[in-house]
């Protein structure tokens, strides 16, 4: 595994379509990283523990992180660490995965979160 490339599990690329249809946001990294903070924020450990990335939608590490790809890597690491794991590229490629996947789930699990106001307001309200 390598954080050069990141490829999506075939079930989190059909919810991103669902999304990408009713948010009307249109760029896949842009809902990845929605999702990857949504599971980051939560403390409990992921039940995935291996995807199967088997989608044909696949990003580069600099298109999914953009700007903000030295504090994602930071937020991977430190989740890591807190989950008693070396930050080694492979367990933090794995962590960005599995998080990215429940996230993804955690995306288009709650009707709120299908419109851009409900992602926002999930975030902002305590």
């Amino acid at each position: 595994m390598s954080l050069e490339n990141i490829r999506l599990a075939t079930p989190g690329k059909d919810r991103l379509v669902r999304l990408k249809r009713t948010t009307g946001i249109t760029q896949w990294n842009v809902l990845c990283r929605w999702a990857l903070a949504l599971s980051l924020a939560d403390a409990s450990t992921p039940l995935i523990k291996d995807v199967v990335t088997d989608s044909n939608v696949e990003m580069s590490w600099k298109t999914f992180a953009g700007p903000y790809g030295d504090l994602y890597l930071a937020l991977l690491k430190q989740r890591c660490v807190s989950d008693g794991m070396e930050p080694t590229d492979e367990n933090v490629s794995r962590t960005l995965t599995i998080h990215l996947a429940r996230g993804i789930g955690y995306l288009g699990a709650h009707k709120e979160m299908t419109t851009i106001e409900g992602l926002i307001r999930t975030v902002v309200t305590p």
